[in-house]
């Protein structure tokens, strides 16, 4: 192997490692992004679980004070407060699962983009099947033969984590 086909291999190595932390970076970064809309799920859930316990706590009121007043109350207002409890109830719980499903819509649409555009980030990178072309079915027929990689690798005049590189890429080993 000469020098300049050393320095071409030591430039696609730094090429793909510059890419490699690229992809890094990037991942790290809309994994931050991910747990702020996970976060602010969160809050609107707790929020409506707040919502919830002080209505649980309203329902145990107006249970009260309706049978307190049943004696007092014809059917008709125990249907009118019943009806009215339950809208005030439900109103506020309607409001916050409303939010909740904009936000998990928000958060679907923003995860459908990011999985495009990382898949079409991964589609761009071509990783060559061989740091020296011809030699792929060379170090293919060998290792069929039963030649060990040592000894290939000996043999072509390249690293064993070539050839098993090269044996990995084409899934045979």
């Amino acid at each position: 192997m000469n020098y300049t086909e050393f320095i071409n291999i030591e430039y696609i190595v730094v090429a793909m490692a510059a890419m490699i932390l690229y992809l890094l970076y990037y991942v790290f970064s809309k994994d931050s992004e991910f747990n702020k809309n996970i976060h602010s799920v969160a809050s609107v859930v707790e929020e409506l679980n707040r919502d919830i316990y002080y209505l649980k706590k309203e329902l145990e009121g107006t249970a009260k004070n309706i049978k307190d007043n049943n004696s007092r109350m014809s059917d008709e207002n125990i249907y009118e407060e019943v009806e009215r409890t339950v809208y005030d109830m439900v109103s506020p719980l309607s409001l916050g699962l409303k939010k909740l499903e904009k936000t998990l819509h928000d958060m679907d649409g923003q995860m459908n983009s990011r999985m495009a555009s990382l898949e079409n980030g991964v589609k761009q990178i071509s990783i060559p099947t061989s740091v020296h072309g011809n030699d792929d079915e060379k170090i293919i027929s060998l290792f069929k033969q039963g030649v060990s990689l040592e000894t290939i690798s000996k043999e072509l005049h390249i690293s064993k984590a070539e050839v098993e590189f090269v044996l990995k890429i084409n899934k045979i080993k």
